[in-house]
């Protein structure tokens, strides 16, 4: 497709909420979809760079957008990767208590659960060594059979190809967004592109394509790099699916965890390390002019937001191995310091704040303003809801007279 032939609707983002709004709107009759990529192939940040772990909706609040998708694009993705025939390990998942004083947190997670649907079991100590037979936890600990992993970039791989093979969308990479040129072109750095409608799928980068759009001006990005460390080969059997703790619930942080990824390698993490960049995987790569404004928001929410305080005091010491094996112990405790090597595994987590209260904001975000559509804090789980998220993204754009955003617990 020529950039300055034009499309009916235009999707900013090539990541895998993008791709999936672009099937959705496919399913429902669309013929002419355009995705633009700034990267030169897809799955270059947070959608090729997550864990692997579909999610099953422990979490999150039943009135969260999260939540209802989350539930349903668990089911709605491991059908995929059946009727496919891609990778899929249905393990399960164990969240252990650290300590007795955990346990509050342990059963507020399984009353979410309870509420939004999901399937979670309290279990006790003999039941988790059945699981997880190198687990640890005090008295109890709850059991997630829908978690499930995957190969992220086999499942953008396999989305591409069906997209293309439609006929009806074209998926263009190596292509920059650089703002607007009226109310129906986009300026790329491939040339004009006309459109009837647009949908900004952009991940770290959607609060600056909103703002070309005068949207989401209460909005602010901060980063948090995600770093991993992977357990040696001859170890990786110490974990038969996912380890994770109780996480802090007044952050939208899981913790360290263990996860046996769909190749079978064993890694432990992520972290959540405030980053200086929308791109920062390395100790400077990925690092531009925002670094300051980012550095000046860090340090502002220190201030006002204990949540985010915690995180950014206790975080940063994961960088050195020992700490990271000192988490990983408290769930797995014959992991030795020697079983963990560095993985070139990073990520960058786009944290959305609402500015005017300094709150991390917990659930994903939708901005309609006429024919444009914005989705806002696509992060984990963002993978596993992104069918489900899809169908709710695709409504909201081709409803005329639904409300113009969508409603978020801050």
């Amino acid at each position: 497709m020529s950039t300055t032939s034009g499309c009916d609707v235009l999707i900013i983002g090539g990541g895998i909420t993008g791709l999936t709004i672009a099937r959705e709107l496919v399913r429902r009759g669309s013929g002419d979809v355009l995705v633009l990529d700034k990267e030169p192939y897809l799955g270059a940040h947070a959608s090729g760079r997550n864990s692997g772990v579909v999610h099953a909706g422990i979490y999150y609040p039943p009135d969260s957008l999260k939540g209802r998708s989350c539930l349903e694009g668990n089911q709605l993705l491991k059908a995929y990767c059946r009727e496919k025939g891609l990778t899929l390990r249905e393990t399960g998942k164990v969240i252990v208590t650290r300590s007795p004083e955990e346990l509050n947190g342990l059963f507020e997670l399984k009353r979410r659960a309870d509420r939004l649907g999901a399937v979670a079991e309290v279990i006790d100590e003999q039941q988790l060594h059945e699981i997880e037979p190198y687990a640890a936890t005090c008295g109890k600990a709850l059991y997630s059979p829908n978690t499930a992993t995957i190969r992220p970039k086999e499942v953008l791989e396999a989305l591409a190809q069906e997209l293309r093979q439609s006929g009806k969308v074209s998926i263009l990479t190596g292509s920059h967004f650089l703002g607007l040129e009226g109310s129906g072109t986009a300026r790329t750095s491939r040339g004009p592109v006309h459109f009837q409608r647009a949908i900004n799928a952009a991940g770290a980068f959607a609060d600056r394509v909103a703002r070309a759009f005068s949207l989401g001006g209460e909005y602010k990005i901060l980063p948090f790099k995600g770093t991993y460390m992977k357990v040696v080969r001859e170890r990786a059997s110490l974990v038969r699916g996912n380890i994770y703790p109780v996480p802090d619930l007044r952050n939208p942080f899981l913790g360290v965890h263990l996860t046996r990824m769909a190749d079978g390698e064993l890694y432990v993490g992520p972290t959540a390390i405030p980053a200086f960049g929308r791109e920062n995987y390395g100790l400077l790569q990925g690092m531009d002019w925002e670094a300051a404004d980012i550095l000046c928001r860090d340090a502002l929410l220190l201030f006002c937001n204990a949540g985010f305080r915690s995180a950014a005091f206790s975080e940063p010491k994961y960088y050195l191995r020992r700490f990271v094996h000192g988490a990983a112990r408290a769930l797995v405790p014959t992991l030795q310091l020697k079983d963990l090597q560095r993985a070139d595994k990073v990520g960058i987590r786009p944290q959305l704040v609402h500015w005017p209260t300094k709150k991390l904001v917990t659930d994903f975000v939708l901005l309609r303003d006429g024919s444009s559509l914005h989705v806002l804090n696509a992060i984990s789980p963002a993978f596993t809801s992104s069918m489900a998220f899809a169908q709710s993204a695709v409504d909201l754009l081709l409803d005329a007279n639904g409300p113009a955003t969508h409603a978020v617990p801050i």
